[in-house]
């Protein structure tokens, strides 16, 4: 696993083996940050159920102002602390449960990188919460992986979706900032 494009291009990343922990796949990493990609510089980033911090790291390499990892996995937190010390960037690595980050947040945020265990309803339970609380900025972007299937879904957002093999990638897009 390694940095796509930006500052660390081709740093190489630590990972860990974990059941609920899949790294996304740098194709599929390098085309969310090919749809997203006028969203990071100078953003706020929340990279909830972080993982490695992959993502995040992403964001940090490509511009992005400020990244706030976010994991309650304590091998996980690990793992992101070694990565973004061995690049040397500030960021803030939280161990806290998705849902008490989400309410603790007093800022609105600009992009949300929800990369959950598949087969659980955290994220649909993440982004419901974002959007009844008003925690997306107005021009605001959430990218969720998910594992394909076809069950429905349903948000007051502008959506678009992209298949990577058995990943879904669902775009959300703040309608407030496209009126």
């Amino acid at each position: 696993m390694r940095v796509i494009a930006g500052k660390y291009k081709g740093r190489k990343l630590v990972e860990f083996e974990n059941e609920n922990t899949r790294p996304t796949l740098d194709r599929v990493k390098e085309s969310i940050f090919d749809v997203i990609n006028f969203f990071v510089e100078d953003s706020l980033v929340v990279d909830l159920f972080a993982g490695t911090g992959a993502l995040g790291i992403e964001a940090i390499s490509r511009g992005a102002k400020k990244v706030f990892f976010v994991d309650n996995n304590k091998r996980a937190l690990e793992v992101i602390n070694s990565n973004v010390n061995s690049l040397g960037v500030d960021a803030e690595v939280q161990n806290i449960d998705y849902i008490k980050f989400l309410k603790n947040l007093n800022t609105k945020v600009d992009i949300f990188l929800l990369d959950p265990p598949f087969k659980t309803d955290y994220a649909m339970k993440a982004i419901q919460y974002i959007y009844d609380n008003d925690l997306l900025s107005e021009d605001g972007v959430i990218v969720w992986e998910r594992g394909f299937d076809n069950s429905e879904f349903q948000f007051d957002y502008d959506c678009k979706v992209k298949k990577y093999g058995t990943v879904q990638v669902v775009f959300l897009y703040n309608k407030k900032g496209n009126q």
